[in-house]
């Protein structure tokens, strides 16, 4: 099975992904724990784009999506075909949301063009976590570090993965992720339950 964990810039999806590694042993299943972008050559080669302001917006989603189908060939399909439960900090829904947003000056519907870009090189999340919080709140706990966190980006960029919470209800688990720390990583776990009862 695999479940994303999704949201903007400051969400604490990191911290998500740090508290259920903890507590992984409370489950009867393997876990491989991962995060995009990769710590591989191709996760480098975003890491420089993300942060050079002058990055081209369509050379950056390639990028990703090399990454992206490194991760999947690499740690993602052998781990799900070990049987084991793949926890991914960021995924395809990063890429939709935040190249969508980042294209939206040179085409039409961006983010429906990313997904198709994506789509042969992709294999759909089985559950997302999505941790709420708005953009100002982002971009504070984030620190502004690099051109994704800036307030009017992460606005653009969580107006897209509303869409794509509107798009498949079903598999999302929405968390409010304004309140303290523990509250949401308790209400991620019991996501977690949730989704892997349902498997």
């Amino acid at each position: 099975m695999l479940i994303t964990l999704e949201g903007i810039d400051g969400s604490g999806k990191t911290s998500a992904r740090e508290f259920l590694q903890e507590r992984s042993a409370e489950f009867d299943a393997e876990f491989t724990f991962t995060r995009e972008p990769t710590e591989s050559w191709y996760g480098e080669a975003v890491q420089r784009s993300i942060g050079d302001d002058d990055a081209d917006s369509l050379a950056e989603l390639f990028l990703y999506t090399a990454d992206h189908a490194a991760h999947l060939a690499n740690t993602v399909r052998p781990a799900l075909e070990r049987d084991e439960v793949v926890i991914s900090d960021r995924y395809s829904d990063s890429r939709y949301a935040y190249q969508g947003a980042t294209l939206a000056d040179r085409l039409d519907d961006p983010l429906a063009f990313v997904q198709e870009i994506h789509q042969p090189w992709t294999r759909p999340p089985d559950a997302t976590i999505y941790l709420d919080v708005d953009p100002e709140t982002g971009a504070e706990r984030s620190g502004v570090t690099n051109k994704f966190e800036r307030v009017e980006q992460l606005r653009a960029v969580r107006e897209h993965y509303e869409r794509l919470l509107d798009a498949e209800p079903e598999r999302f688990v929405r968390i409010d992720a304004m309140r303290s720390p523990d509250d949401v990583r308790e209400d991620v776990l019991d996501a977690v339950r949730g989704a892997l009862a349902e498997q």
